[in-house]
């Protein structure tokens, strides 16, 4: 039957109950948790979820069981109707969550306390409930209650003030689809796993965590909110690339046919890419052996101290533009595979849903919503075969459940409360032993080997770390991971182990410096996995079986292992071998296309979105394979493709490709919702001293009352009754109209007013404000901590909390081979003889 939910799943989590308290806010959690197997019931009002009143809709039909966004995150659940503003209502949904493992909800804090469905009344119900906070700004703190909108959010966070055009106003992650909770929900569904864990190996308890949207979307600022806690340059938005340290790096270019992702950047992580594009260009005759030959190791650092002149930099871009200009997005991405280099085609959602990667790995669902959707309301789609992003990952042991279709509002009601009348389920806990209320690091005692590099990888094994994990993680002076050579720096001194963005990324990880390119290394690398629980590795597919490192050598030898592979595109099918990084992912799954103005080019997310987008799911990941070996003392595999996983995060845009044949285009900072949105220009200055003329508010008027109080305090009460559709219809003036009132105000004073009036509005905030948000500072986000060369260093805190095991952040990212003798000697348990011998062999660096 179309209509099946996931109870029969067997996925590692199908002991466990989830009730889903969110809204559109946190869908996506309740997703990932019934893709992993769980069984997942979705509490709704009379009236149905917000979500069902979001388009698109199927066939254009604007009707809450047509809601292309409600489909597209609640697949596999089952949906419950209670009413929660009647004591019956709320008698029903404790009765539901004194049984459950897990609940997930996104009230605006305080919310639930009014219901009588508050934290501390949760965790005395039942004691060994999960609780996720899936909130804007964290559940406690100056801004936890203030009036929000995704483009609030996003222009919080950092990352919207370095995303678009530099002559035009700030843009936001995701277009017009919503991005900040999508972020937040998804590291809350990994975060409960790591508090799952806790529950099922030591403490036998639940406890409460408190994730923040605000937190999560500034992983997509690529650790640029560090710049003023490390005295480095602002960076500064342009479209297709950031603007640091006065030197505006491009990394998208028109094609002859569209746009290309092409990460032209410099050091030893960069070079050969570097040259093999270069020497393309000069075979096809666009340049000068001189210029193909330039020093691209030393070609950062050379632009920076001078040796090259900025011009020169724009003479060579100019090159490149020219010769893309002759270029299709096909022979792009052809010469990506064959010539080794960082180039893959900007695509739009009609591109990605016909992408012959994604169907040779069976990427794609295929859900009947016939019962629903008649066919003779259907229109122009099929309602048996609606396509879906499907698995988020392949694991070899405990595959994802392929989902039905999302519940019909109220579908379950009578079945789930029916059980509940019979027989009170109990939460499926270990009678093991008597709960103990540890407070030490949930993962402490769990050992990974950690082979990751970039941004992606090692953003996951950080979470781990932050948690308790012992996490070695191996690199080599001959390969130098690439990000030790991006900014942040410390100063702006180009130093290796002076990048903020890598200590921030590897922070509390210790690191062994190996030379991987000598066969002797292998015998130590070998002792390190007999030593761990968890492999990662972010290396492009069939390295670490050329090493004799794959996943067929590690089983054989250790069945019990864990290993997680994370790359662009996964391990198999003809885009496999596919090198690169989160702006080539993020290009080629279609999040570059929809971000930007209708009458220019793309300028897409700062940099690489499906970085830092993908770690949560990555965790999300490991941890359920822990789980399963947990459960059966069996390891197993996990193929993680980034462009599989982010693709979630655009699931009603590819629904409307897939269902009403339409490519989801860009539109500035405007809504499909609410009007008037955008972010408009206030005057400089600001108390974070920043000297940088780009100064903007964002504003959401998200509902009718929110407009009028806007109209109000610009003195337009002429255009306080204006209805949606016309704000919609008037947007361009609207826009003007507000534009004009803010270009003179002081920015942190009008948000201050706006906020009062119940507006969600927010200054977009660069590095210098986010440092001294009194939010972010209540928080604790920013956080100083050792470092082996600088003394003392800045990173990013833990995005979750969790109440009774918090993460532990004391020490930044591993300068290289920082404790490569400390494994040897206490880890390995090697003598001095056995690290003469690698000294000798040279293996040691």
């Amino acid at each position: 039957m179309s209509g099946e939910t996931n109870m029969d799943a067997t996925g590692v989590l199908a002991d466990y109950r989830v009730i889903d308290l969110t809204d559109e806010r946190g869908h996506l959690a309740g997703l990932i948790w019934a893709q992993m197997g769980a069984d997942v019931i979705a509490i709704e009002p009379p009236e149905g979820s917000s979500a069902r009143r979001l388009g698109p809709f199927a066939g254009d039909v604007e009707d809450p069981e047509r809601s292309l966004h409600h489909w597209a995150y609640n697949r596999g659940k089952r949906s419950v109707v209670l009413d929660l503003r009647t004591s019956e209502g709320v008698d029903r949904a404790k009765a539901l969550i004194a049984g459950a493992d897990v609940v997930f909800e996104s009230f605006d804090p305080g919310e639930a306390d009014g219901l009588g469905l508050g934290r501390d009344v949760l965790a005395e119900l039942n004691p060994a409930l999960i609780h996720v906070s899936i909130t804007a700004f964290g559940s406690d703190g100056p801004k936890a209650n203030w009036t929000h909108s995704d483009l609030a959010l996003q222009a919080s966070a950092v990352n919207m003030a370095i995303t678009g055009d530099a002559d035009r106003a700030p843009l936001r992650a995701g277009g017009t689809l919503p991005q900040a909770f999508h972020n937040a929900a998804s590291e809350g569904a990994g975060a409960a796993l790591i508090a799952m864990w806790d529950r099922q190996t030591r403490s036998g308890l639940g406890q409460h965590i408190d994730t923040s949207a605000q937190r999560s979307m500034s992983q997509a600022s690529m650790s640029s909110t560090l710049n003023a806690s490390v005295n480095a340059t602002v960076t500064q938005r342009i479209a297709g690339g950031a603007s640091l340290q006065g030197i505006d790096i491009q990394l998208m270019w028109p094609c002859a046919d569209g746009h290309a992702s092409v990460t032209f950047l410099f050091g030893p992580g960069f070079r050969a890419f570097t040259e093999n594009l270069m020497a393309w260009v000069h075979e096809e005759g666009f340049c000068d052996e001189a210029t193909r030959d330039k020093n691209w190791t030393e070609y950062a650092m050379m632009l920076l101290d001078g040796r090259e002149p900025v011009s020169e930099y724009e003479r060579v871009k100019g090159i490149l533009t020219d010769f893309f200009a002759t270029k299709t997005k096909a022979q792009l991405l052809d010469a990506a595979m064959t010539r080794r280099v960082l180039i893959t085609p900007v695509w739009n959602t009609g591109e990605v849903v016909d992408s012959h990667q994604l169907a040779f790995r069976e990427y794609w669902e295929d859900v009947d919503h016939s019962d629903v959707v008649s066919d003779s309301g259907a229109g122009s789609f099929d309602p048996a075969a609606i396509r879906y992003p499907g698995a988020f990952a392949k694991f070899t042991e405990t595959p994802l459940a392929k989902l039905g279709r999302s519940p019909r509002l109220g579908e379950h009601t009578d079945e789930v409360l029916a059980g509940l009348d019979a027989a009170q389920r109990l939460p499926a806990v270990p009678a093991a032993a008597a709960p103990v209320a540890l407070t030490s690091p949930p993962l402490e005692g769990v050992k990974v080997l950690d082979f990751m590099w970039a941004m992606a990888g090692p953003a996951a094994s950080r979470v781990l770390a932050d948690y308790g994990a012992d996490v070695i993680r191996v690199e080599s002076a001959n390969k130098l991971d690439a990000i030790r050579s991006i900014q942040p720096f410390h100063d702006d001194v180009g130093d290796p182990d002076g990048s903020a963005l890598f200590s921030n990324l590897n922070a509390g990880k210790r690191g062994l410096a190996l030379d991987m390119s000598k066969p002797e290394a292998m015998e130590v690398i070998w002792d390190l996995i007999d030593w761990a629980d968890v492999i990662l590795e972010s290396f492009s597919p069939k390295a670490m079986t050329g090493w004799g490192m794959g996943w067929e050598q590690v089983r054989e030898r250790r069945p019990d292992m864990v290993m997680a592979s994370s790359c662009l595109m996964g391990q198999t099918g003809p885009l496999a071998l596919l090198a690169g990084f989160g702006t080539m992912a993020a290009a080629i799954s279609g999040f570059f296309y929809p971000v930007g103005w209708p009458d220019r080019a793309p300028a897409g997310p700062f940099a690489a979105y499906t970085d830092y987008t993908s770690p949560r799911w990555l965790v999300a990941a490991v941890m359920g394979a822990l789980e399963h070996k947990r459960q059966t003392g069996r390891g197993q595999y996990v193929d993680m493709s980034q462009a599989e996983a982010a693709l979630h995060l655009m699931g009603p845009a590819l629904l409307e490709r897939t269902t009403n044949g339409r490519i989801w285009e860009a539109a500035g900072n405007r809504d499909l919702v609410f009007a008037p949105q955008g972010a408009y220009r206030t005057a400089a200055g600001s108390p974070a001293g920043d000297d940088i003329d780009d100064n903007w508010i964002a504003i959401t008027c998200v509902d009718d009352g929110q407009w009028a109080a806007l109209a109000a305090a610009m003195g337009r009460d002429d255009l306080a009754s204006l209805s949606i559709g016309e704000r919609h219809a008037r947007h361009d003036e609207l826009d003007e109209v507000i534009s004009a009132w803010t270009r003179d105000r002081d920015g942190y004073e009008l948000m201050a007013e706006l906020q009062a009036a119940g507006i969600a509005a927010h200054i977009v905030q660069n590095s210098p404000e986010f440092t001294i948000d009194p939010q972010i500072v209540h928080r604790q986000f920013l956080t100083a901590v050792g470092h082996g060369k600088q003394g003392t260093t800045a990173v990013e805190n833990t995005r979750f909390v969790l109440s009774r095991t918090p993460a532990s952040v004391t020490y930044g990212g591993p300068t290289l081979g920082e404790h490569s003798f400390e494994v040897l000697t206490e880890t390995l348990a090697y003598d001095g003889d056995r690290i003469a011998e690698l000294a000798v062999a040279e293996l040691l660096e």
